[in-house]
């Protein structure tokens, strides 16, 4: 398998501040990629996204801890804990809670398990192919599911930020972890992104940007441009993590040529 390339993003958009925070790398356990979305609106949102992918990165890169979907559901409920344990009070405005979605590929980079809790997304990009990997823990994404809203709808519904499930909220959390290690594909492409990302780039978009990009770092870049030429009054942080296993657009070249990119969805 060819060497995982990683790159990161992090605009605060048309914020006052950034709430997101990210983390990657390469350890003794394999490769890594962490994403959060700390709750907007909320003071100590920066906070709860900073100690949460801070928390998980630490214990990533734990020699003793092997790779396994037990270990990294159990990395996800130490970050809730350390959340918890920092809360401020009973108020809202004291209590501070996160999404997360996390990456890890095995130390021979054959395999790769995922994690998310909230409505941080990932993607996996294979031959050409855009698939969503993760479901949305919201009211808005329960209400598709069941078939009362219909996208549409949904974009502009009053309820599209409130979540069902977060770091850092009481109780006890339920990491979505892959129940075994996934086979990678030489020319697999992943994308990590909050919701301020997804919500301004169609799937159509996102693939026909990772066709022409020779870099993990340049895949961002034209997506983060796209975003930025909307130019959003209300713009909330975007943020995103690609993890590329060997080059991707070799594998999409051809496939995408003929995909007419939709205008991103209404957002915010």
């Amino acid at each position: 398998m060819s060497r995982i390339r990683i790159a990161g993003c992090s605009d605060i958009g048309a914020r006052q501040g950034n709430e997101d925070d990210l983390r990657h790398g390469h350890g003794p356990n394999g490769s890594y990629a962490v994403l959060a979305d700390g709750a907007g609106g909320h003071v100590r949102g920066r906070e709860a996204s900073h100690r949460a992918v801070d928390c998980m990165e630490r214990v990533l890169l734990d020699p003793g801890v092997a790779f396994s979907p037990a270990n990294l559901s159990q990395i996800v409920r130490l970050a809730h804990f350390e959340l918890l344990h920092h809360q401020g009070g009973d108020s809202p405005e004291a209590r501070m809670h996160t999404t997360v979605v996390a990456l890890w590929v095995s130390p021979d980079m054959d395999h790769v398990l995922w994690t998310h809790v909230g409505d941080s997304r990932l993607y996996r990009m294979r031959a050409g192919h855009t698939e969503l990997m993760t479901q949305d823990d919201s009211v808005v994404h329960q209400l598709l599911r069941s078939g009362v809203l219909t996208p549409e709808h949904a974009r502009d519904h009053p309820q599209k930020n409130q979540l069902l499930a977060a770091l850092g909220m009481e109780g006890d959390v339920d990491p979505h972890t892959v129940v075994r290690p996934v086979e990678l594909q030489e020319g697999d492409a992943f994308l990590l992104c909050t919701d301020g990302w997804w919500g301004e780039v169609e799937e159509s978009f996102i693939s026909t940007s990772l066709a022409k990009a020779l870099a993990p770092e340049d895949w961002l870049k034209d997506m983060q441009r796209s975003i930025k030429a909307r130019a959003r009054p209300r713009q909330d942080n975007f943020s995103a993590i690609a993890v590329w296993v060997g080059d991707p657009s070799e594998t999409t070249q051809g496939r995408s040529d003929d995909t007419v990119p939709r205008l991103p969805a209404q957002r915010r």
